[in-house]
């Protein structure tokens, strides 16, 4: 068994040593340029589209995201770089779920209890105590109910707030009230006080951060985008701001990433900005979990996590 391995910017030496313990009778070799060296597996973050094109030798490329977004653009872009042998299967909950609970939880608080305005008090020396918001009426909604979403939601619900969830197909989630499809969509958005994007990021739910989704939120509502920079209509964001439609938001993806010096996001104090770092790929339960999907695959067995190339996720 061949396992080829490509990870911008990581320790590739760490990850191949991880891999070499749970997989010992593979052979492990980190992908360079001009490797067309026979591989049975992939295990990719991001790769070049030489890596992958061509290679009808490939069974499976695994992705160490939850997000495939980037290999799907490679497609696009370039049709027939993903071996049409190969299944594209992406990374499910590898201690993400607790993680981007955990950042999304610290938004929405940090609203409900206007931690943010108490900030600007602070920042211009300015004693005050501000009315809190009513919590019976600070309504969240999270866009998408994967594992993450879903996670988040139900979090989020034990904190007392009314919470629901948006997902493309039903879901019933105990505890909260879920929408699903472009007819429910309008319904789901009208009211929400804070607004927490976990979709995937496909053409069909590119720009789904726009004017008139905003316009549909309840008046001074919050925007947490933890999943993809292209959901988001920047301009339309700033209009928003400007005008007390959004009263403030919390962005930890962008469609330029590092965000440049110059963007504007930087200087309205009214956005919340992080370095796409609301939930980290962990290496132990991530080699963790590629190994076994290995292991299945070798026995014949098929495994979750395989990605729908129409869908896109």
């Amino acid at each position: 068994m061949k396992i080829l391995f490509y990870m911008p910017h990581a320790d590739a030496a760490a990850w191949l040593h991880d891999f070499a313990h749970a997989l010992p009778e593979a052979e492990l070799r980190e992908w360079q340029a001009g490797d067309t060296a026979p591989a049975d597996f992939a295990v990719v973050w991001r790769p070049p589209r030489e890596m992958l094109a061509g290679r009808d030798d490939l069974r499976a490329i695994f992705n160490l995201g939850a997000g495939v977004d980037a290999i799907l653009a490679l497609e696009h872009e370039h049709p027939g770089t993903l071996p049409r042998s190969a299944q594209l299967i992406r990374l499910e909950d590898t201690g993400m779920a607790p993680q981007m609970a955990e950042y999304v939880t610290h938004a929405v608080l940090r609203y409900l209890r206007r931690f943010d305005e108490y900030q600007t008090l602070q920042n211009e020396r300015r004693w005050a105590v501000l009315d809190p918001h009513p919590r019976e009426t600070f309504t969240v909604g999270v866009l998408g109910l994967g594992v993450l979403g879903a996670h988040v939601a139900q979090t989020l619900a034990a904190f007392g707030m009314p919470v629901r969830g948006y997902s493309r197909s039903a879901r019933q989630i105990d505890g909260l009230a879920t929408f699903a499809g472009e007819a429910q969509f309008d319904t789901f958005l009208d009211g929400v006080k804070v607004l927490v994007n976990l979709l995937p990021h496909t053409p069909d739910t590119r720009d789904v951060l726009n004017a008139r989704t905003f316009a549909k939120l309840a008046r001074g509502a919050y925007l947490i985008n933890v999943a993809r920079g292209g959901h988001l209509v920047e301009a339309d964001l700033l209009d928003a701001l400007a005008s007390g439609q959004l009263a403030a938001a919390t962005l930890d993806v962008f469609r330029e990433e590092p965000l440049p010096a110059e963007h504007p996001f930087w200087q309205e104090p009214r956005i919340t900005i992080t370095p796409h770092m609301s939930a980290l790929t962990l290496r132990e339960e991530s080699v963790g979990q590629v190994a076994r999907k290995i292991d299945a695959l070798m026995r014949g067995d098929t495994v979750s996590g395989v990605v729908n190339l129409e869908r896109g996720y």
